[in-house]
C-alpha cells in the first residue's frame, strides 16, 4: 500500500505544512526546529512504515508515527503557554491531530488484522 492513497498521510503532510508556515518567520530556532521536526515525523514514518513488507513492521513505523503526534501535542501546548501559537490554532490542531490519531489507530488495526488472517 502507497502512503500516497492513505488519507491520514495526506491530513499528516497539510498539518505538517501548516505547522512549517506558522513558524516560517520564528527566530525562537530551538522551539521551531522541535515543532517542525516532531510534524514531520508523523507523516514520514506513515510513509516509511508502508513501505516496510511485514505486518509487524508496518505497526511499529506506526507506533513511532503516534510518539511523534504526541510529541507535537506537548509542543503545541507549550506554544500556548509562552505565547507562540493563538488559541484558535491550537483547537484547529489539537481537533486534526485527534482525528489523525484515530486514522493511525485505524490502519494499525487494520495491517494487524489482515496478517492473524
Amino acid at each position: 500500500m502507497k502512503c500516497e492513497n492513505l488519507d491520514v498521510w495526506k491530513k499528516s503532510c497539510r498539518l505538517s505544512v501548516e505547522v512549517y508556515k506558522y513558524f516560517k518567520d520564528s527566530r525562537d530556532f530551538g522551539f521551531k526546529d522541535q515543532i517542525t521536526r516532531c510534524s514531520l515525523s508523523i507523516g514520514s514514518n506513515i510513509a516509511e512504515g508502508m513501505e516496510k513488507e511485514s505486518s509487524k513492521d508496518k505497526a511499529r513505523f506506526l507506533n513511532i508515527s503516534e510518539g511523534s503526534l504526541a510529541e507535537l501535542i506537548t509542543q503545541i501546548y507549550i506554544g500556548i503557554e509562552i505565547d507562540y501559537i493563538e488559541k484558535e490554532t491550537e483547537m484547529k490542531w489539537k481537533n486534526e491531530l485527534d482525528h489523525i490519531s484515530k486514522m493511525i489507530k485505524n490502519l494499525k488495526k487494520n495491517i494487524l488484522e489482515k496478517d492473524s488472517n
